[in-house]
């Protein structure tokens, strides 16, 4: 495990599907609150900062007892959101947690920030989850493209990601029956991270909308580990509705 870890959770305010989604507190705190303390449990409290947009949002997740610092509006992403706050620390590996998932597994974010001390050649690092034809079909389903075992020297380095069905079976003349599905965690060495967010937005980035294919081409190595569940994080009402139904039945 690297040295030293910081846990960044990028938090903008504005939500056009669920709007003001960060600060649901229908399960008894904000949102984001729940996702900083979740995030605490990989690392502890004192390795995670919320990097928001919004003196809301600051102030939800200090109650929280996670530190949070307010970042530039102008920001487009939250790799630029998070990388002006990695510009201040001396964190080896930055991990990208997201906001909206508030059930991260802990383990799963030691999982990914480990895979750079395993992988020398990578430079960023991701997880992805076994999915079918349903996720195979869907194109909010980022399907990742990984080397398998026996790739000599590049096991688990991501060679693609894509929107659409994911490897192609030229035999059966369609989409393979099974992919893996891209999960929205991220580690970076913090060097890479610094650099990779300067780039312009790549052509294959801008097709597909997917902002990892900018380090693809940029040379940049990701590595992957398959895990075998992820919660699903909360985009619009009904995924909200469907963690409270969970928050009411958890283990105290």
């Amino acid at each position: 495990m690297p040295s030293t870890v910081a846990v960044l959770i990028p938090a903008r305010r504005a939500s056009t599907r669920l709007p003001e989604k960060l600060l649901l507190a229908e399960h008894g705190e904000p949102l984001i609150a729940t996702a900083a303390r979740r995030a605490a449990l990989a690392f502890g409290a004192a390795a995670v900062t919320v990097c928001a947009d919004d003196p809301a949002l600051v102030a939800a997740a200090r109650a929280a007892g996670v530190r949070a610092e307010l970042t530039s509006p102008e920001h487009q992403s939250g790799t630029d959101r998070i990388a002006e706050v990695a510009a201040r620390l001396d964190a080896e590996v930055v991990v990208n947690v997201q906001g909206d998932e508030p059930e991260m597994e802990p383990e799963h974010i030691r999982l990914v920030a480990g895979l750079l001390d395993r992988h020398p050649w990578a430079g960023m690092a991701t997880l992805v989850v076994p999915g079918g034809a349903a996720e195979q079909a869907n194109p909010n389903n980022v399907k990742a493209v990984v080397a398998g075992p026996g790739t000599v020297g590049s096991e688990g380095r991501c060679l693609w990601f894509t929107r659409a069905g994911a490897p192609y079976d030229r035999d059966a003349a369609g989409p393979a029956a099974g992919c893996l599905r891209h999960l929205g965690i991220y580690a970076y060495r913090r060097a890479v991270l610094l650099g990779y967010h300067r780039l312009p937005a790549s052509r294959l980035e801008r097709l597909e909308r997917l902002e990892q294919l900018r380090a693809l081409e940029a040379g940049v190595g990701i590595a992957a580990a398959v895990v075998g569940r992820a919660v699903a994080g909360i985009d619009i009402r009904s995924d909200y509705d469907a963690f409270l139904a969970r928050w009411k039945t958890r283990s105290p």
